[in-house]
């Protein structure tokens, strides 16, 4: 399950449990639709409640990376996970976003706001 929170060029995820197909493309048709109306976005993952993902959403990943390399102006991940720590320096290669791993929230938000507006 997910809880979504958005603002300006930015949107916000927390999982909770596994992370489904569904949820997924939850999060990917909201992003679409903010590239498309306010351009690129800033991204945070709030991670630390999940308990993992299906291979289809890892594949799902991939391919929306691939498609959007140029959309993001940054990602914040929150984990203590060194496998979700790993898999957030491996995204870096079809993204060219500047994407850095948090334990805690707030650092993580200031991070964010330094480039409120990511260049489009």
């Amino acid at each position: 399950m997910i809880s979504i929170d958005h603002g300006p060029h930015l949107v916000a995820v927390s999982v909770f449990g596994e992370f489904t197909l569904a949820d997924y493309k939850e999060f990917e048709e909201l992003v679409n639709y903010k590239i498309k109306f306010e351009g690129p976005v800033n991204l945070l993952f709030d991670l630390r409640e999940m308990a993992g993902f299906t291979l289809d959403v890892a594949w799902e990943e991939i391919k929306f990376s691939r498609r959007h390399s140029h959309d993001f102006g940054r990602v914040a991940v929150l984990t203590d996970d060194q496998w979700l720590t790993w898999s957030a320096w491996l995204t870096q290669i079809f993204v060219e976003a500047d994407i850095l791993v948090f334990q805690d929230e707030d650092e993580a938000r200031a991070w964010l706001a330094e480039a409120e507006a990511p260049a489009q």
